[in-house]
């Protein structure tokens, strides 16, 4: 049975339900009129062998999605320490391009940004947001061939919350202990946390929430298995891997056969290669390279996306731990400028706020202008006249804009009599020892909404911590928020948590990137992801593209 008329818990349509942000107003049960919300009811998805759900890519070329070939893809450099533990960073976009192709979590984002089923077929909350039932599609194989049942989901997430050495998604699971999720039957587990958690579907829906088979322990390409659209074949960490039709993928497609990631030093290498044939699909390329690519009669996939590149500020260490340090530093950056000369337009502004798709972003608070008097003044008054000198640390393997916006930010501090000196480094340097203990650098993060990000990278024990940023208010706020089953209340607590961070946080967000990739015009099926993980396809939807 296909997904088109079957009834959801709360009258919407099963395609109606899985279209739509996973929000209280779904999920609840018998609600009464407003705020008289009671039991959380079931998000189901569609049922039978590879039905559609909502995050089924619809091929957009002109032709039926045709079955077999290769597809080539250039990604950006990596490095040579990438493995393929879907549990653990990724660190490089190739990693996580590899990654995403290769496994599937419970639940997942679709290319429109909106929450819906993968492997599970229905998710039933408690009324407490204490207790999660997942109950698995039936006749799910991992890429070898074995079922996947829920011996394997526990499994799974033990593996995550181990204490020894906690997993990518831990910090997101907010709530799940260690030894917390329990079989049901052989298709049905429950989480049962040890404190409310309203969100947390989102943190099953992580790339890094990955099932996996019970004993999975990958070695390089050996035992990577998971049940995605491609197999591992070939792996060379730091210059391409080599990836096969998974013959039991539970969906629609894979059409393509094999697909090769080869990884090039920097983007002119990546765009040449598209020029001359040796790949198909080239990954994330800038400004004047889409006027080449277009005028070599090759195809742009671009995608308005929640990407940000943000500049880092230590709270840990001197001049960052002082926070009109760190307002002065947001009042340097001249936006507009930066995004014209630094990324060639092809971005939209930010307001130094992640999560711009959250329904709580406070679109309402003012636009920041670079103003370097105010900056001069608020440097002054923290003891810095006209004395400042920081190191900037960037890399290409955070982005291959990423170096040109480090110097733009340099040329605007000379204003403020802030001396910024850019040291561009590798990827294995930036993403090595020092990563997260950085004084000032950058970073690269797709877009979530505002609890998993928080999650991810701002609350204490954030896997990535960056800034090291501390505030009591905010984060009781947080805190609160995740416990807030009713919508409108938890969007006002996530609202009053962001604007805290406009004021007094350390994350300087510029811009929100337009990405763009550009193919030959044989690749047919790509499709534009908001959700800005690396491409303007968002790495795993390679599964909808096929050649002619």
């Amino acid at each position: 049975m296909g997904a088109q008329g079957q009834q959801g818990s709360d009258g919407f349509s099963l395609a109606e339900l899985l279209q739509k942000r996973i929000t209280r107003r779904q999920v609840i049960q018998g609600a009464a009129a407003a705020g008289a919300l009671a039991t959380l009811g079931p998000l189901v998805a569609a049922c039978g062998g590879k039905a559609s759900t909502s995050s089924s890519a619809v091929p957009s070329g002109s032709v039926s999605p045709r079955m077999g070939g290769e597809l080539k893809v250039a990604a950006a450099m990596g490095s040579a320490k990438e493995n393929l533990d879907i549990h653990m960073p990724a660190l490089t976009i190739p990693a996580l391009d590899m990654r995403l192709n290769m496994y599937d979590s419970l639940l997942e984002f679709t290319p429109s940004f909106q929450l819906g089923m993968a492997l599970a077929e229905e998710v039933v909350p408690s009324a407490d947001a204490m207790q999660y039932t997942v109950r698995l599609k039936p006749d799910l194989l991992f890429q070898n061939g074995k079922p996947v049942t829920a011996d394997d989901v526990v499994y799974s997430f033990n593996r995550i919350m181990n204490p020894k050495s906690p997993g990518l998604a831990a910090s997101q699971l907010i709530g799940l202990a260690p030894g917390a999720v329990k079989k049901v039957d052989k298709l049905t587990v429950r989480f049962e946390l040890d404190r409310p958690n309203s969100v947390f579907p989102q943190g099953l829906a992580g790339y890094a929430a990955g099932i996996v088979p019970e004993g999975y322990n990958p070695k390089g390409a050996k035992g990577a298995i998971g049940t995605g659209p491609f197999m591992i074949e070939n792996f060379i960490p730091g210059q391409q891997a080599v990836l096969v039709k998974n013959p039991h993928y539970w969906r629609e497609g894979p059409y393509l056969d094999k697909l090769s990631i080869i990884e090039f030093a920097d983007s002119s290498a990546q765009l040449n290669a598209l020029l001359g044939g040796t790949v198909d699909y080239c990954n994330n390329i800038a400004g004047p390279q889409k006027k080449i690519a277009e005028s070599n009669g090759f195809q742009l996939l671009t995608a308005k996306t929640g990407s940000w590149i943000p500049f880092t500020m230590n709270c840990t260490m001197k001049p960052f731990n002082d926070v009109r340090v760190r307002q002065a530093f947001r009042l340097i950056v001249n936006r507009p400028q930066m995004i014209e000369q630094a990324v060639q337009g092809n971005a939209w502004i930010g307001n130094d706020m992640y999560a711009p798709f959250d329904p709580s972003y406070p679109k309402d608070l003012p636009q920041r202008q670079q103003d370097l008097e105010q900056a001069k003044s608020l440097l002054k008054a923290a003891g810095y006249d006209n004395n400042l000198v920081i190191t900037l640390v960037t890399s290409t393997a955070v982005s291959g804009e990423a170096p040109a916006a480090a110097t733009v930010f340099a040329q605007q501090a000379k204003g403020a009599g802030v001396t910024v000196h850019v040291q561009q480094v590798t990827g294995d340097v930036f993403y090595g020892t020092q990563y997260l203990k950085w004084l000032f650098a950058q970073d690269n993060w797709g877009t979530r909404d505002y609890l998993m990000q928080a999650a991810f990278g701002s609350m204490p024990k954030a896997f990535y911590n960056e800034t090291h940023w501390t505030n009591a208010k905010w984060l009781a706020l947080v805190e609160e928020a995740f416990k807030t089953v009713d919508e409108a209340k938890r969007n006002e607590l996530c609202r009053e948590a962001s604007t805290i961070e406009y004021y007094e946080g350390a994350n300087i967000i510029p811009y929100f990137l337009n990405m763009t990739d550009a193919h030959s015009s044989k690749v047919q099926g790509a499709e534009p992801n908001v959700n800005g993980m690396g491409t303007a396809a968002c790495n795993g939807q390679y599964r909808s593209m096929y050649i002619v």
